[in-house]
């Protein structure tokens, strides 16, 4: 809405109600002090006539007159525009106070107290402001006011600011009038000039406030000059440092989003598994265990012409489960299968599938599977079977074990057929698996891999002495017969310490001595060289070891001697090697009293030659191994002739006189063990001595230097 003004004084100015009233607020604040003062003091009441011009002349000031088009009027004209839109008051027009409803509301200028602003005014109790009474006669803005239903109202003058916002403030910065009494706080001002800085000044004008001489004054601008490409250089220095650290930062940051994206956690499961092709293992390369390569030989069959088998009706085996110790050549064989059939190989461990996160094994179970029927006809292999296949078990700890080898049943005997697909599994405990995973129509054949036997060992020994330098004149089958016990993995380890103990010693290739070096560490552990044995001691240890040996070779049914040494390994001081001919599958009651006088013979001779009150300690694990076998004697084979043929495996569940009875057989095979020994060292006491000496000279001696011995010969070749 425009709002238009015509008076006698020239021009007409047309603008914008609104416009005019924000314009003429001052003039009213102007106004109202005018009249204030003139209502408090009389003083001020004969005050210069003009004062209410110059106050007009402040409202108006040259923006607001530039705005409402009236920069050419005078002072009189001007002053006759201001009475007609708002008149002046002066007392003598100004109507007598009453508090009763009338046309216009009074308005009291606001307190120099901010409680009596607040709380308001009381009458009688605190003096009041006096009033401001607006003349009755209207004005032109009055009547447009009230023609546009907008009550009229003063605006006070207050002393004082509030100024909450920093919009507000820096709009009445620039929309007040520049007067002593609108002038902005100290903290306004403070915060419309905290963004200007103070202007830099001239190197001239700094060498000229500074005094500085003439003569110095290059001195000082060279100076000023590389101090500031010093701090130039040390800020890029500082931003480049800054730099580096940020962008190392982000790598580390890159890499460990990268790390996290590959974990389990966040990934589920792995990638696709790639097969290996086993090309270069066959069955050629597995030695020692001829009984599994014969049934493994059926499932290669399987896997090269299934169709010979499947036009009978019948059905490619699920899986082949390989039970056997560690180190007998499990995970051989399944690749030497892979490798005749030509087939892809799938390697897995156990562990791999037992992941903290629930449904990683499961996981990686189907994406296993998944890769194997998609290049089927394949091999998976899963060595340590018993750690995802274990015996189901409902644990609070552990609510979701059972996803795992939940999966792996169901992908071996499911629904969706796995034809092609042969799952080999290897195991050491068997006791552990799950009775659902070894059922067949899962894993259908159970192959049994022992440790090999002497013929084993020797074709083992024979396949890997073939990958070293060693003399012709080695026999395989001697070391064999010495290693009873032993697996393809320990056979291994022993040809590889005799090429190290040869490598040591400078030889040129690997002997027998080598290899018996490596079978005695394996066995009896490292020769202690270092080891200060008094010769007492070493005398006692020479007599005890030639009592076994005296035993061991007058005894008939006992194992042949292999070597006597007084050089102390491991714990011991000193150690007889038997030898046997061949494996023993089973042992007669000969045999067993035979092992047990070779036990005695040790504490006999100590107790012959140094008499009973000197006898050792040395002999407690001679009588540990003769009382075990005296035991079993008794309670396991029932070579008993009083408690006869009748098992005691737990002895605390038999009556107190059974076990008195089976204590007192045990100690009757004892001392008839014991009686036996002493009179054959007494009846070879030449042969005790003259083997005593000869350890005593040659700390170490072999089977034939030991016979040479106790014929009486001399050890010339030493």
């Amino acid at each position: 809405m425009m709002f238009s003004l015509s008076m006698s004084v020239q021009p007409q100015v047309t603008l914008p109600l609104s416009h005019l009233i924000n314009i003429l607020h001052p003039l009213k604040s102007s106004v109202g002090s005018s009249s204030s003062a003139t209502c408090t003091s009389r003083k001020q009441k004969e005050r210069a006539p003009d004062a209410d011009l110059h106050r007009t002349e402040y409202a108006l000031s040259a923006g607001n007159l530039r705005e409402l088009g009236l920069s050419d009027l005078g002072k009189q004209q001007l002053d006759e525009l201001v009475s007609q839109v708002l008149p002046r008051l002066s007392p003598q027009e100004a109507p007598p106070p009453t508090w009763g409803p009338s046309a216009w509301r009074t308005s009291h200028l606001s307190s120099h107290s901010f409680f009596l602003n607040k709380h308001g005014f009381s009458l009688g109790a605190l003096p009041l402001m006096p009033p401001v009474y607006l003349n009755k006669r209207p004005s032109p803005l009055q009547m447009v006011c009230t023609e546009l239903k907008h009550c009229p109202a003063l605006f006070q003058s207050r002393g004082f600011k509030t100024l909450r916002t920093k919009t507000r403030r820096v709009q009445s910065a620039f929309e007040r009038p520049a007067d002593s009494e609108t002038f902005a706080p100290s903290f306004i001002k403070g915060f419309l000039m905290r963004g200007k800085g103070l202007e830099a000044d001239s190197l001239d004008g700094l060498v000229r406030n500074k005094n500085i001489p003439d003569g110095q004054q290059e001195a000082f601008k060279r100076g000023f000059a590389e101090g500031f490409l010093r701090a130039q250089a040390l800020t890029q220095r500082t931003q480049d440092s800054l730099r580096r650290t940020r962008l190392f930062l982000l790598v580390l940051l890159l890499v460990g989003l990268y790390g996290i994206s590959k974990t389990p956690f966040i990934s589920g499961l792995d990638s696709a598994v790639d097969p290996v092709q086993m090309k270069n293992v066959t069955f050629e390369h597995v030695k020692g265990v001829e009984e599994a390569k014969n049934e493994l030989q059926e499932v290669v069959e399987f896997l090269k012409n299934p169709q010979k088998f499947t036009a009978l009706g019948g059905k490619l085996p699920k899986g082949v489960l390989l039970i056997g110790p560690p180190g007998t050549g499990k995970t051989l064989l399944a690749r030497a299968v892979a490798g005749e059939a030509d087939v892809p190989f799938y390697y897995a461990s156990g562990s791999e599938f037992d992941e903290m996160f629930v449904g990683v094994g499961a996981s990686r179970i189907r994406n296993l599977f998944r890769e194997a029927k998609a290049n089927a006809p394949c091999v998976i292999f899963i060595d340590e079977l018993d750690s995802v296949g274990g015996k189901r078990i409902e644990s609070p700890m552990h609510p979701y074990s059972r996803q795992t080898i939940n999966q792996l049943l169901a992908e071996m005997d499911g629904f969706k057929p796995n034809e092609g697909v042969i799952i080999i599994g290897a195991t050491n405990f068997p006791e552990a698996l799950d009775n659902a995973l070894i059922r067949p129509g899962r894993f259908d054949m159970q192959v049994t891999v022992p440790k090999p036997d002497v013929k084993g060992r020797t074709e083992i020994l024979n396949w890997y002495l073939k990958k070293i330098k060693v003399d012709p004149a080695i026999e395989a089958n001697i070391i064999a017969r010495g290693t009873v016990g032993f697996s393809g993995a320990d056979l291994e380890n022993l040809v590889n310490q005799a090429a190290l103990k040869a490598a040591v010693d400078g030889k040129d290739m690997v002997t027998m001595k080598e290899l018996e070096f490596a079978k005695d560490k394996i066995l009896m552990g490292p020769e202690r060289r270092s080891a200060e044995v008094d010769q007492k001691n070493k005398l006692i240890t020479a007599y005890h070891e030639s009592g076994h040996a005296i035993v061991a070779y007058y005894t008939k049914d006992a194992m042949p001697i292999n070597k006597a040494t007084i050089m102390p390994r491991g714990p011991s001081l000193g150690h007889v090697s038997m030898l046997p001919e061949n494996d023993r599958w089973s042992e007669t009651r000969t045999q067993l009293l035979a092992q047990m006088d070779v036990s005695m013979g040790g504490r006999v001779a100590e107790e012959i030659i140094f008499g009973h009150e000197n006898i050792t300690t040395g002999a407690s694990s001679d009588f540990d191994s003769a009382t075990r076998i005296a035991k079993m004697m008794v309670t396991r084979y029932g070579m008993c002739e009083k408690l006869g043929v009748m098992t005691y495996s737990d002895l605390t569940t038999q009556s107190p006189e059974t076990q008195a009875a089976v204590e007192q057989e045990v100690r009757v095979l004892l001392k008839d063990s014991y009686e036996r020994a002493k009179s054959l060292l007494r009846s070879h006491a030449k042969e005790h001595k003259n083997l005593a000496d000869a350890l005593l000279m040659y700390e170490t001696l072999d089977a034939k230097e030991i016979q040479l011995v106790l014929e009486g010969k001399t050890l010339d070749s030493r």
